[in-house]
């Protein structure tokens, strides 16, 4: 019986994923894959819960969402893929020498609603910087594509966006970037998580998808930008393929993407710390409940 993977949402930094789907990693592995997407980035993890799908890849954030909000909650992740912050700062004039986190308070920023993970994350930098998220004037409700064209406009200064609109922006000599959020060291962004009855139900086909998934890892640590996006380019055919490179190479050189599918603790503390002082979840979901590496442990031994 196939295996039912879905996507939270279509996104170039979960590339690793999409590169496994098209280069046959999971065929390869003897597991058939049924490939979903959520109807909304916040289904993903009820869809799971409900039984609809078997797998999700997406952020140990929707883990503690669900966490928070269901009761019986047993969802656990496996297999990490994107270790670090994915989001960009991009503004419209070149950011100060010596830029800092402070030079936020003298602009309009345009934060992303479509998911909570990015401003929490922000937020939480904010504050270890000693900064009150409150004195930043920010533009709260408006999506990443909205958000670029007010930049254009002049109608904010700066932006929080993912790949390809940092690429799509400097290609048309539009914006700089001001920070970019990888570079505060491992943040859990992406796994695959499922519900625990599941890991122990069918632990041998999810073995050969961690398997996979690791494979693929060692495939995009030694590939190019511009062989990323060639293997992926068919989940994104609206994008030009110089975008997409430019997007996959810039990720590559901001090392998103782990080597290896186990989930540190200190990356998926330094989330759950994000999502606690941000006020999304109270106390938030320990390690010890929400990860699970065993299965990444027995394919790295072996």
């Amino acid at each position: 019986m196939a295996i039912t993977l879905q996507e939270s949402l279509r996104a170039v930094f979960y590339a690793p994923f999409y590169a496994a789907l098209a280069r046959g990693a999971f065929d390869a592995e003897g597991v058939e894959i049924e490939f979903a997407s959520a109807p909304r980035p916040g289904d993903a993890a009820k869809r799971l819960m409900e039984g609809a799908v078997d797998v999700c890849w997406g952020g140990p954030m929707r883990v503690n969402e669900t966490y928070h909000q269901m009761p019986g909650c047993d969802i656990v992740c496996f297999g990490e893929v994107v270790g670090r912050d994915p989001f960009l700062l991009m503004g419209r004039r070149p950011p100060r020498d010596g830029f800092t986190l402070a030079d936020l308070k003298s602009v309009k920023l345009a934060t992303v609603s479509e998911v909570p993970t990015p401003w929490l994350c922000l937020q939480h930098d904010l504050r270890l910087a000693g900064i009150d998220p409150a004195s930043i004037s920010r533009v709260t409700d408006q999506t990443m594509a909205r958000n670029v064209e007010a930049l254009k406009a002049g109608e904010v200064d700066v932006v929080q966006v993912f790949e390809p609109f940092p690429s799509l922006l400097l290609a048309d000599k539009a914006a700089h970037v001001w920070y970019e959020a990888a570079r505060r060291g491992p943040t859990s962004y992406t796994t695959f998580y499922a519900r625990r009855g599941t890991l122990t139900a069918r632990r041998d086909e999810l073995t050969r998808m961690v398997r996979a998934i690791a494979a693929t890892e060692t495939w995009v640590a030694g590939a190019s930008g511009a062989a990323i996006a060639r293997a992926i380019a068919r989940y994104f055919a609206d994008l030009p393929m110089t975008i997409l490179e430019a997007a996959c190479s810039r990720y590559k050189t901001l090392g998103i993407w782990n080597a290896d599918p186990i989930l540190p603790r200190e990356s998926y503390d330094r989330l759950r710390d994000s999502l606690v002082s941000g006020g999304f979840v109270s106390p938030g979901v320990p390690f010890e409940t929400a990860v699970d590496n065993s299965l990444a442990d027995g394919i790295l031994k072996a």
